[in-house]
């Protein structure tokens, strides 16, 4: 029985579908039970990882966790997870942690809190596996609105580059990681197959949405500023804009091979990603 933290969010719920389409037994943990809209066949169980007493009862006879933490908690939540999953008997957790971990020189917030949730999982002695994915190709979903109201694309940081990656493929790497031996103490980088800049990435999006679009670079600032309005808190705000500043470094430019070595196909590109997604640039 595999447990799958997050498992309503875009790589847990992805994952959560990879694996009851393998066959494999898979319990879904989630603080909103009754909102998961998951398929009848998977377990669904309640969980938080900011509360330890919930976690025993979604990890009994539970063999390997799927951990998928998020913001400032994500040190607590993974050490959490870790001390009971050992207290459970679980055999193996395949940690969701950030590519820049692997980043010796990177020391802000986001990488930051991923060392150290990485250091919880070996702490507790389980096997462990830990997927490092650089930026996710979803997170340019955030410029919807501006690309619907006046067809022009604002971030910061035009000259950053970031190999980013389907959340889809690092779906499949984990399904396959979790089901396949062999992977246990093993760190895998995750990206895509090029390194883009925001200006290529609206490039992409003109032509898949057949629209003109314009890009145009703000200031980190201006930047901070439109995350704070949308109701995120000062410290990830803080970390978002410390993460866009990273994409000005060559680490980000790195490509791996590693979602084809463990899947057996390509990563995919932004633009079949774009191609997949276009109706949500589309419509609100």
């Amino acid at each position: 029985m595999i447990l799958v933290t997050g498992a309503t969010g875009t790589v847990g719920r992805a994952l959560v579908d990879r694996l009851a389409a393998l066959g494999a037994p898979v319990r879904a943990a989630t603080r909103r039970p009754d909102r998961a809209d998951l398929p009848a066949d998977v377990d669904v169980a309640y969980a938080d990882l900011g509360e330890p007493d919930s976690l025993d009862g979604a990890l009994k006879g539970i063999q390997k966790v799927f951990l998928l933490a998020d913001g400032p908690n994500i040190p607590a939540h993974d050490a959490n997870l870790a001390r009971a999953a050992a207290r459970a008997g679980v055999d193996t957790v395949v940690k969701l942690s950030s590519g820049r971990a692997a980043d010796p020189t990177a020391d802000d917030p986001v990488p930051r809190w991923h060392r150290a949730g990485e250091q919880a999982v070996l702490d507790s002695e389980l096997a462990w596996i830990f997927l490092r994915p650089m930026g996710f190709m979803s997170n340019v979903l955030a410029w919807a609105g501006s690309i619907r109201r006046d067809r022009t694309v604002r971030a910061p940081f035009a000259d950053g580059r970031v190999a980013v990656i389907d959340p889809a493929d690092i779906a499949a790497v984990a399904a396959r990681v979790l089901t396949e031996e062999g992977h246990e103490g093993r760190a895998y980088l995750l990206t895509g197959p090029e390194a883009l800049s925001p200006g290529d990435l609206t490039a992409t999006l003109a032509e898949v949405l057949e629209v003109p679009l314009t890009f145009t670079e703000v200031s980190p600032e201006a930047a901070r500023e439109a995350i704070l309005e949308h109701g995120v808190s000062e410290a990830m705000a803080d970390a978002i804009t410390a993460l866009r500043a990273a994409s000005l470094e060559e680490f980000t430019s790195t490509v791996t091979p590693a979602v084809e070595q463990i899947t057996g196909r390509p990563a995919t590109s932004f633009r079949a990603w774009a191609e997949r997604h276009r109706d949500e640039f589309r419509h609100a």
